[in-house]
């Protein structure tokens, strides 16, 4: 029988209408008592669209407030894939970052982005396995060894970015050269072809990061899984070259002080490794990802705030030159220099109270607790 293109549309439409009603009129009923107010809205979607619209525009903040205007400091909600219970206040923060009851866990999406094994998904012994491990990479005298790879890679950022011209786009350039300097530090990666296409990759990883979790060909969310394969197969690429060097030389050369050589080197008491390949790329993924943006955010608002404030702009420059007459010409900053920049500090920690690089954060309920006389259900998350 021959249907025309418009009694196909009329079924597909149909079905796709009743699909949803059956799965809504399912959720209704599946809803344990007591919950908060709210609803949780469309099945997959709920209330995602409505918040990425809202941090998009920059007005994720106000989308809040009106939330919290109608249903009050504590309302449910579904936000990507998931039923969620969003919490606010003072005694919301205490509940969310203290109690033993939640786990931190970033949304389904994120993980099937960043990986299984990561520490974001990790809780109780566990977590502190992992945690003990990426520890490991930022000891002091670790993190010593780091200053001066950091003041190359910024010298030929500026050089090549910044010198000479009237004006500058800062957040794209803030966000390549952090970039640059955590895949350098992380994995050891120099500049090349490689880290140019890590880097491409990368920008699609974000792209699908807060994404309602549909894996379809047009989705922001299915580009970002297929840009976090490629990424992944160059990450465990690296891995193996470096495990191949570590087991040639018994440990971890000096010269290769990066976190995937350091987190190969790892071993306990019995003589076996802390982490299997699998956490080692994970847990590399999670590292790039949470120190991108928090760095180029930070920079670039700081950057902001000077440009319109001259004194203080003005006084920065000075504690910088001071250290400059310090300096041989072209003689890279060390650790004792970072400790000299007691205003730049504060300029920082000012920026991060007053521009947060994170929209928010979320827990897991790992079972069934109450939180200001609402009920919130096992497995579902907290923001």
């Amino acid at each position: 029988m021959d249907y025309s293109p418009v009694v196909v549309a009329l079924v597909v439409t149909v079905s796709s209408v009743a699909i949803i009603h059956l799965l809504t009129t399912r959720a209704r009923k599946s809803c344990p008592a007591n919950l908060p107010p709210g609803s949780l809205g469309v099945p997959v979607i709920g209330q995602s669209l409505g918040l990425l619209r809202a941090m998009r525009s920059s007005t994720g903040d106000q989308w809040v407030r009106d939330r919290i205007d109608r249903y009050g400091p504590v309302s449910k909600l579904s936000l990507f894939g998931t039923p969620t219970v969003l919490v606010a206040g003072s005694a919301a923060n205490k509940f969310m970052f203290f109690s033993s009851a939640l786990a931190l866990q970033q949304p389904r999406s994120v993980q099937r982005i960043l990986g299984e094994k990561s520490i974001l998904y990790l809780h109780g012994a566990e977590h502190r396995r992992v945690r003990g491990a990426l520890l490991e990479f930022l000891r002091p005298d670790m993190l010593k060894m780091y200053v001066g790879r950091i003041d190359g890679e910024v010298r030929r950022h500026v050089e090549e970015n910044w010198r000479g011209r009237a004006a500058v786009t800062v957040m794209p350039l803030m966000k390549r050269l952090t970039f640059d300097i955590i895949s350098a530090l992380l994995f050891g990666l120099e500049r090349g072809a490689a880290r140019d296409a890590l880097a491409g990759d990368f920008g699609h990883m974000m792209e699908g990061m807060w994404a309602v979790p549909v894996n379809l060909p047009f989705t922001a969310f299915s580009r970002s899984l297929r840009a976090s394969g490629r990424a992944r197969r160059v990450l465990e690429g690296i891995t193996r070259e470096k495990k191949a060097g570590v087991l040639g030389h018994g440990k971890a050369s000096s010269g290769n002080n990066d976190l995937i050589t350091c987190l190969l080197g790892l071993t306990d008491e019995r003589g076996e490794r802390v982490l299997s390949d699998e956490e080692i790329v994970d847990n590399a993924m999670v590292a790039l990802i949470a120190g991108h943006d928090t760095s180029s955010i930070l920079m670039t608002f700081m950057v902001r705030q000077l440009a319109n404030d001259p004194a203080t702009l003005g006084a920065m420059v000075q504690e910088h030159e001071e250290i400059a007459k310090s300096k041989a010409d072209g003689e890279a900053l060390a650790w004792e220099d970072l400790a000299k920049m007691k205003l730049t500090w504060r300029v920082a920690q000012e920026t991060l109270r007053t521009v947060p690089p994170i929209f928010g954060s979320f827990r897991r309920a790992l079972e069934d607790i109450e939180f200001d006389g609402y009920r919130i259900p096992k497995g579902w998350q907290v923001c």
